[in-house]
């Protein structure tokens, strides 16, 4: 996970709100029993492989960055 962190980091922009919200779904899932451990960061990694960041982005795309995220997470 440190390693994602690092990149979402230096991609910028809304990686970091994607990797934030992929990462609470995924360990929301892991505490629901619906995944293992080991499954977090492989739903982070798809979150953030699948995402297009926006370099330089307005409020309201972090907020559907976040949104999207959240939803792509709980679909994998």
């Amino acid at each position: 996970m440190l390693r994602l962190a690092y990149e979402a980091g230096k991609t910028g922009g809304t990686a970091t709100a994607v990797f934030n919200a992929a990462n609470e779904v995924a360990v929301s899932r892991f505490l629901n029993r619906e995944i293992s451990f080991l499954s977090i960061e492989a739903v982070v990694e798809r979150v953030l492989t699948r995402h297009c960041p926006v370099a330089r982005p307005a409020l309201d795309e972090i907020l559907e960055a976040d949104v999207w995220a959240r939803k792509e997470a709980l679909r994998l």
